[in-house]
Formats: C-alpha cells, structure tokens, sequence
C-alpha cells in the first residue's frame, strides 16, 4: 500500500473514499492501525497516517468490500451486491448520525422535519410521514412524540376526521433546518470519490434495481 499523507480535512492514499468516525474510547481501524480520540497513534501498520482530531474525516483509500468485512470468496456477484449495499447504507447511516448528533437529532427524526417542511405550511398525518420516510421500519408516531418535547413540531386533531391527527413543523423545526441546510452542502465531500457522472449513473442503478 502507498503512503498515506495528511490534506486539509483528507487522508488520501488511493482513488475510493469512506469516512471513519471517531468514537469515544479507542478506535481499531482496518489494517492494524489504533488510534485514540486525542489523534494519537497507538499502534502503526506498515504505512504512515497522521490523524487530527476530527468528528468525521475521509480516508481515501482503495478498500473493497471483501477485504471489509474480510470475505474472499462470494457465491456470486449478485450474493456480492446485496452484501455490498448492506456494508454501504450502514456506512451512510454512520456518517449521517455524525453529522447531526450536532443538532440533537437522529437520521429518523431529520426525515421527519424535511417531509414535514416540504408540506409547510399545511400539516401532514402520520400515515402520510410514514409512506414517504425512507427507513419503513421507523415508528413515525414515537418519532412526532420526541420532535414535540423538543417543540420542533405540533400536532392537532384534524379537523375533518377526529381519527387523525394533524402534525406541522414549527418556527424552531424551520430554524433547525435552516442550520442543517448550512452545514449539509459539505455532507456530500465524503461522496467526493465519484464523479457527479459516476453519481448519476449510480442513481439510475439503484433506481433500476428497485424496479
């Protein structure tokens, strides 16, 4: 493997990228490298990194999926793929719940806000947050109840059926966002790795593979 070199905010060695976080107590990462919170390099591989302290940072490094989750062989490229898109979404979650554990909030609770914003200044119910949030398993109910002890939504009877209930964002969720929507510009560095051809393609993919 090449040297790796310290850029700005980057640790580049190679073409690909993922993002490491930094977690409270000692930190293993692939290829024997141990590194502490404070950046101090606790054990060496056979290349040299220097680690600033950081939330989340790039290392640009090629890393395929087998030797991630140290896997040789697979029954197949599709076994591969299925595999592939697990490693990566959890990856994605990571770098997302990073990013906004700076605004108290988790991935669920953000999707929240977003639907409800692009609904404002009409309310939504919680059957419709549940058809558009990304993760189906999450339990919009429990998620409206946490955003209204932050105040950041409301919620009402609705007026045309008693059954329902109305939820809106507030002035504080709107504000929120607008906070979010400074700092998520820079969110998408961690994609840098593909060109925005690249991106495009992978969208229409993914797209494809969902039929």
């Amino acid at each position: 493997m090449e040297e790796v070199t310290e850029k700005g905010n980057s640790l580049s060695c190679g073409a690909d990228s993922y993002s490491l976080l930094k977690v409270y107590d000692t930190l293993s990462l692939t290829g024997g490298l141990r590194v502490h919170p404070t950046g101090e390099i606790l054990s060496k591989p056979k290349i040299l990194i220097h680690v600033t302290t950081l939330n989340v940072f790039t290392y640009i490094c090629i890393m395929e999926i087998g030797k991630e989750i140290k896997q040789i062989k697979f029954k197949n490229e599709y076994q591969k793929l299925i595999i592939n898109l697990g490693f990566t979404s959890s990856w994605v979650g990571r770098v997302t719940s990073c990013k906004l554990k700076d605004f108290k909030l988790t991935p669920q609770q953000f999707n929240i806000l977003r639907i409800l914003r692009g609904q404002h200044p009409n309310p939504a119910t919680i059957n419709l947050l549940t058809e558009r949030m990304i993760d189906k398993s999450s339990n919009a109910s429990r998620l409206v109840d946490k955003l209204i002890t932050k105040e950041l939504v409301s919620r009402r009877e609705c007026p045309a059926d008693r059954r329902q209930v109305d939820v809106a964002i507030t002035k504080k969720g709107l504000d929120l966002l607008a906070k979010v929507d400074v700092e998520e510009d820079g969110w998408t560095e961690s994609f840098k790795s593909l060109t925005a051809t690249e991106a495009k393609e992978l969208n229409r993919l993914l797209d494809k593979l969902r039929g």
